[in-house]
């Protein structure tokens, strides 16, 4: 059979090595909220994949809902990041940072001092979220952002859409997926809004489509990707009677904005509704830029079906947790080690990098270990 897979393949103006993508993955090694040396190891093991797009990465303080997770909104962390571009880009991969905010998926004991959780409105999601100082918390209450402090939410997702190309990422995908920040905005269950951002579908999406319009018009809609999970109930986001009209105005909207991708997820493989297929396809229609399809996939002949039929490039998530060499074992038919769960997002006995960057090569060898001293 065919393995364009393992083929070359164009994304904007960029040419990549495969089809294969690896998925944003939050593994919660960043101390500080800043990327790390550790952090650097483990995507240059992942370098293989055609594409890496990072674990969610807080464009704002405020966004850091979640223990040790990365932002890229100042100096310090910028600089760090490009030291892991650096790194992608010497072992030939291509990098795009996901800009995530948490919104109210948060608790304060996860945020620095002076910031808040903040959201479409005042709604708590249902659920727990880990706290190092307490373990395991309630979703805490965010407070609902008012009509004119949307601009500067904004202007937070363009000015570490800027910090990223310095530090010499790709480009960057808007995580509008997964219940945070933009897809509360989408639903009518996290957005009770009563001004232009509330209501109908249109005005729903209204800063979902803002925030894009704007990081493309300062970064270029070749570096521009978005993520987006219609029909998913991942943090507590219901099903609501317009999602196929909401995500088929999306599409065209973001047809005209030409960002450079739309990464559509199914969470089926983990329990959760499985998309349409006919939601797929009426975004397919309307979107004809490259459409990344997530989840569940695991094997090249799930991979090829789905370049055969409407993906661009396939995205690929806890496999590559650990197969740091998933691309050659794919390529060359070898099983695929499982994942430990337990150390997904912690650390285990041994310190942070177990189950981050001591999953070995399919010949049982370590995967390597990153040398501060190459010259780019």
């Amino acid at each position: 059979m065919s393995t364009k897979a393992f083929e070359p393949a164009k994304l904007g103006n960029l040419t990549l090595t495969n089809h294969l993508v690896m998925a944003p993955m939050t593994r919660s090694r960043a101390l500080g909220n800043v990327p790390n040396e550790l952090m650097a190891e483990y995507y240059r093991q992942r370098a293989t994949a055609g594409l890496i797009i990072t674990e969610g990465t807080s464009p704002s303080a405020n966004g850091l809902g979640y223990a040790r997770i990365p932002g890229l909104f100042n100096q310090e962390q910028a600089t760090n990041w490009q030291r892991i571009t650096e790194t992608v880009h010497h072992h030939g991969g291509h990098i795009f940072v996901q800009l995530m905010h948490a919104g109210r998926i948060f608790h304060g004991l996860n945020l620095p001092e002076g910031a808040e959780g903040v959201a479409p409105s005042a709604i708590a999601a249902a659920g727990d979220m880990w706290t190092d100082q307490e373990q395991m918390k309630p979703n805490a209450t965010p407070r609902a952002l008012r009509t004119e402090e949307l601009a500067h939410v904004r202007d937070e997702f363009v000015h570490s859409a800027k910090l990223a190309l310095e530090a010499g990422f790709d480009g960057v995908e808007l995580h509008g997926a997964n219940g945070y920040l933009l897809e509360q905005f989408l639903s009518p269950h996290s957005n009770q809004r009563t001004d232009e951002y509330g209501g109908s579908v249109q005005n729903r999406a209204r800063f979902v489509l803002e925030v894009t319009r704007a990081v493309v018009e300062a970064v270029g809609a070749e570096r521009t990707g978005i993520r987006l999970s219609p029909w998913g109930v991942a943090s507590d986001m219901p099903h609501y009677a317009e999602i196929d009209e909401t995500y088929a105005y999306l599409a065209e909207e973001l047809q005209k904005i030409g960002v450079v991708y739309l990464h559509l997820v199914d969470h089926s493989s983990m329990g959760a509704p499985a998309v349409p297929a006919a939601t797929v396809a009426t975004i397919r229609e309307k979107f004809t830029g490259t459409l990344i399809l997530a989840g569940g996939y695991t094997t090249v002949d799930q991979i090829e079906a789905a370049l055969a039929d409407k993906a661009d490039l396939v995205a690929i998530g806890r496999p590559f947790i650990s197969n740091p060499d998933l691309v050659e074992r794919l390529k060359a038919g070898q099983p695929l080690a499982q994942p430990d769960f337990a150390t997904f997002y912690a650390p285990g006995p041994n310190g942070f990098a177990d189950g981050y960057t001591d999953y070995p090569v399919a010949s049982g060898e370590p995967a390597g270990t990153f040398s501060p001293s190459y010259e780019a």
